[in-house]
């Protein structure tokens, strides 16, 4: 696909709703464990994209590890709300072929991806994906393996691994992956997501008039 053909990333949510999620996220209400708004941002693009859904109460539980003191019922609501909404957000950008607006720029610098929101956003991403790791790994292992490859590569995970320690080493490639995650994210969904279309049958050849069965 050209540049020019490229969709322009499309944003999951307002920047007024990030930072409210942002400040809550950060907040000491929230267990020191939970995921921050980064975090949050990719491990709920992962269960956009995932195989299957997932229960609200099983990715909230792990999103934020146990229950955060909500100020009230209104807060609640608030916070769960605009959650599922950059879900579901995700879940419609990408069945239209659209692509996520990620909350961070597209470059890697001279950094380590591990220590860039990229790779939270990344390690958020692989957290969806254990979340239900199954089901992401049921029908094609090697497909699976090759398309989260990019993910796991920048989330920095892995980097114990003796095989991705030294995928992991290769600057230049890690940088074009990083400018190519919502690609990626959208080639994960119409793997995940989309069935392959079913070859229409051919229409059965007429014989022409006068050329039937035992005719020379």
């Amino acid at each position: 696909m050209s540049d020019a053909e490229t969709p322009l990333p499309q944003p999951l949510l307002e920047d007024e709703e990030l930072d409210l999620l942002d400040d809550f996220l950060d907040s000491e209400r929230v267990d020191a464990d939970a995921l921050d708004l980064v975090g949050a941002h990719g491990f709920l693009v992962a269960l956009a994209v995932a195989p299957r859904d997932t229960p609200a109460a099983a990715w909230v539980a792990e999103l934020f590890h146990g229950e955060p003191a909500f100020a009230d019922d209104a807060e609640r609501e608030t916070i769960l709300g605009l959650l599922e909404r950059l879900r579901h957000n995700a879940i419609e950008v990408l069945e239209a072929g659209g692509l996520p607006e990620l909350p961070f720029e597209l470059e890697l610098g001279d950094s380590a991806p591990e220590e860039t929101p990229i790779g939270d956003w990344c390690a958020g991403f692989m957290e969806g994906v254990f979340l239900d790791e199954t089901a992401w790994f049921a029908d094609d292992e090697e497909a699976a393996a090759t398309l989260l490859l990019p993910f796991m590569l920048l989330s920095g995970l892995f980097d114990d691994e003796p095989d991705m320690a030294e995928l992991a080493g290769d600057a230049t490639r890690l940088k074009g992956l990083v400018t190519q995650l919502p690609e990626l994210v959208l080639d994960l969904y119409l793997h995940y997501r989309v069935p392959p279309e079913t070859p229409k049958p051919k229409p059965r050849r007429k014989h022409p008039a006068g050329r039937g069965k035992g005719r020379r």
